[in-house]
């Protein structure tokens, strides 16, 4: 009898038996070796642009994966246990110590995305072979962290192990781009691109909106009090940012809402939003309607669109001014995406200068709204699961409710969208399993033959990618 694999089956999230688990496997192998596309992420541009060793493994692995925190938080332990940095500046916990209590509460991943991930990281990076815990969390941190030390483990070493060929990260309209600078210098501009989102400057809800707006006023030489004036600052930042590498732009919005008001109505709504005398609603209709001003300059430009939609974000008030944005308090919400991209796609949708990819947490409009809009609208790509649903069975749900309405070739591929950097070939590979036991179940069933499935697994794992961002 063959022994048990306890710890990274080579069959993981293949089918069970069969021929359906042979054709997997050969998919499986047909995608696996692939270079990785990266268009939409949120690694820190400065590991590199300074190309500087991590100093721990929780540095590494625990700190910049806000999936791993909020599941921890969860469980009772604070962030400052976990040794995310806090904004007041006061100590929080040793490296090691939060590291220990990774390791002890290590197996309430059981079952998540998150497991899969981790594991995968500490054997592809590190050899490991063993799931992490409390009987060897010290051991396991200092193999890792004698691991760092090796030219092998830098930033940029470890993008070219992973194979990876493009890999973006985003920042704020308002950001500097000194680590994109670096980078320029060095050469690296190409594998390594910015992503423009503007978000501060287009949601009036974010506490600093007018000051931010005055802000990219004063970079742009523009008068951003006036609507003209405001579109014609983010069209010279968007320029900025092509220096850069940006191919694409990205709006976190908590609905789908789009708006196509005349020019009276948009100084109008403009000058009440910055004379403090807007409500909820003119919020939701600045952003709505700043959704189709960005798709009106993506005609122009080519930057790929994308909108990330149906998080209400930061839901924790405590959290963020302890520690900051973007650690795991955003909960989903729903999205009428039939109506709320009504506006911009009756507008823009034809126009071939657009293309728009639309990421959603809501997976009740998947099959019913979101693959119907994608099978007809030449506009539109539907992007991978993501945040919450960024899962084997999440990957699963997806293309079972929107491939027989949208097709295949109305997807973008794959996105990791992550800041954790060892995430990046995990998230993939997982990706790639879970496309070729989809593919796998359609060729065993003789709904696709074996040659096609072959094809569509490299279009999902890389090709749909390159193609949807024009790389």
């Amino acid at each position: 009898m063959a022994a048990e694999h306890t710890f990274l089956h080579p069959d993981r999230l293949l089918p069970e038996g069969g021929r359906a688990l042979s054709i997997a496997r050969e998919l499986y192998e047909e995608a696996a070796g692939l270079p990785i596309v990266s268009p939409h992420g949120h690694t820190d541009p400065r590991w590199f642009a300074e190309n500087d060793r991590f100093p721990d493994a929780a540095a590494l692995m625990l700190t910049p994966d806000h999936y791993v925190l909020r599941m921890l938080f969860s469980h009772g332990l604070s962030y400052d246990e976990l040794g995310v940095a806090r904004r007041d500046g006061r100590s929080v916990v040793a490296a090691r110590t939060a590291w220990r209590l990774f390791a002890a509460n290590y197996h309430r991943f059981l079952g998540t995305p998150s497991r899969l991930w981790i594991d995968h990281s500490l054997n592809w990076a590190f050899g490991i072979d063993e799931p992490l815990g409390p009987g060897n969390a010290d051991r396991l941190y200092d193999r890792i962290n004698e691991r760092l030390g090796d030219d092998d483990m830098r930033p940029l070493a470890i993008l070219d192990r992973a194979r990876v060929e493009v890999i973006a990260t985003t920042e704020s309209a308002l950001d500097g781009l000194d680590h994109h600078e670096a980078l320029a210098g060095q050469g690296l501009i190409g594998r390594i691109r910015t992503t423009y989102r503007p978000d501060d400057v287009t949601d009036p809800d974010h506490p600093d909106f007018a000051a931010n707006l005055a802000r990219l006023g004063e970079l742009t030489g523009q008068d951003t009090a006036s609507w003209d004036g405001m579109i014609e600052a983010h069209r010279i930042r968007r320029a900025h940012f092509r220096r850069f590498g940006a191919i694409a732009t990205d709006h976190g919005v908590p609905s789908a809402a789009t708006a196509d008001l005349d020019a009276v109505r948009k100084q109008a709504l403009l000058d009440r939003v910055l004379a403090g005398r807007s409500g909820a609603a003119d919020a939701e209709l600045f952003r709505a309607q700043m959704l189709t001003e960005m798709a009106a300059l993506s005609v122009e430009d080519g930057m790929v669109m994308q909108i990330h939609a149906g998080a209400r974000r930061n839901t924790d008030p405590t959290l963020m001014s302890e520690h900051g944005a973007n650690l795991g308090a955003d909960v989903p919400v729903p999205v009428d995406a039939v109506r709320g991209l009504e506006p911009l796609l009756q507008r823009h949708g034809r126009e071939p200068g657009l293309r728009l990819v639309f990421f959603c947490l809501d997976e009740s409009v998947y099959a019913r709204e979101l693959a119907p809009m994608a099978g007809y609208w030449p506009a539109l790509r539907l992007g991978p699961p993501w945040w919450f649903h960024d899962s084997p069975r999440g990957i699963a749900r997806y293309l079972d409710a929107v491939v027989e309405t949208a097709g295949f070739f109305n997807l973008a591929g794959f996105n990791d969208d992550t800041r954790a950097l060892l995430s990046v070939p995990a998230r993939h590979d997982v990706w790639r399993r879970c496309v070729a036991a989809f593919l796998a179940g359609m060729a065993a069933g003789n709904v696709l033959g074996v040659a096609d499935a072959r094809a569509l697994a490299v279009w999902l794992s890389h090709a749909a990618a390159r193609d949807t961002y024009r790389l």
